[in-house]
């Protein structure tokens, strides 16, 4: 399997390889050992990462995606395309679907995997289709009765002439407009990073989930730092980003994500698996404490949680 290091993660490689040599040659004894070794070296690499560190990790390339959830935890999906009055956006996904017995409407950020699918997704930025098409869904989820679930995982819209022409701002404000109203309830989960308007339009909620390593902030640390500083040198990226407090551990403890989801050992990039079956669960509980409450009282509740953010005490 073809494996993606960041730079801290360098030590792990050898290890990588040398496990995958011994399950070659059908040494089971060699290959726990390894198993441990790896293990291990990852359990230290993740317990001192600094914020930069924690947002190159949010970004990792070989973290699940958004269709890669769907298509794990929902037992149907049926994608829906267009914003009835553009066109469509590869970047934003949007559909229906069922888990369980829960009837869903899913919209997510979609990133791309390899050079053809990131141009076609645009990198995971969306223009102002991808976020009417999703308030569209939402509009839908409120006429059917249907929970909404989204996932981000974007630098920020795309901050093209074209999306500027289009009506970008007008677009982020609609979603947020029509999450902050609806009478369903509504759980949304950061799989990687949430980067600006084009996250938090996705990411009004009843609950806001966190994975462990993924990232939440008004502007990426290298805008910061370049808004800022006029430079984008590695130290004031770093300097950004810890000042941005846009980690998930630190938004948590802020009290603006309602839950940390734990990664598997070393990231979601070395178990997908692993990390979308506890990302599952995750929402399966959100969902279940959400149920009990009628139109009234989600709306009421949204609308406290959302203005107490800034002003709730430090967990």
């Amino acid at each position: 399997m073809r494996r993606t290091y960041l730079d801290f993660e360098e030590g792990l490689r050898a290890l990588d390889r040398a496990r995958d040599a011994a399950r070659a040659q059908g040494d089971a004894e060699t290959e726990a050992q390894l198993v441990r070794e790896t293990d291990e070296r990852a359990r230290r690499i993740c317990a001192h990462l600094t914020a930069w560190q924690r947002v190159q990790m949010s970004r990792h390339v070989d973290r699940p995606f958004t269709l890669e959830y769907v298509a794990a935890l929902c037992d149907e999906f049926v994608e829906l395309h267009g914003d009835r009055a553009f066109g469509d956006d590869a970047a934003m996904v949007a559909g229906l679907a069922l888990r369980g017995g829960r009837a869903l409407a899913v919209v997510g950020h979609q990133r791309g995997r390899g050079t053809a699918e990131k141009v076609r997704r645009n990198f995971g930025m969306p223009r102002p289709e991808g976020y009417r098409k999703a308030r569209r869904l939402f509009r839908l989820a409120a006429q059917a009765g249907l929970d909404v679930l989204t996932f981000v995982d974007t630098q920020g819209a795309f901050p093209g002439t074209e999306s500027e022409e289009r009506g970008i701002a007008e677009a982020i404000a609609g979603c947020i407009a029509e999450l902050a109203g609806l009478p369903v309830p509504v759980v949304s989960v950061v799989i990687g990073e949430g980067g600006s308007g084009g996250a938090l339009a996705l990411a009004v909620s009843d609950a806001l989930l966190m994975l462990e390593h993924s990232c939440l902030a008004v502007i990426s640390p290298e805008g910061c730092a370049s808004i800022l500083e006029r430079q984008r040198s590695p130290e004031l990226i770093a300097r950004a980003a810890d000042s941005l407090a846009l980690t998930a551990p630190r938004l948590f403890e802020l009290g603006i994500a309602d839950e940390l989801i734990a990664e598997p050992v070393g990231g979601a990039h070395r178990d997908p698996a692993a990390a979308v079956r506890a990302t599952g669960e995750a929402i399966d509980r959100a969902f279940a404490a959400l149920d009990t409450l009628d139109a009234s009282r989600l709306r009421e509740r949204r609308d406290a949680r959302l203005r107490a953010i800034g002003s709730a005490a430090v967990r």
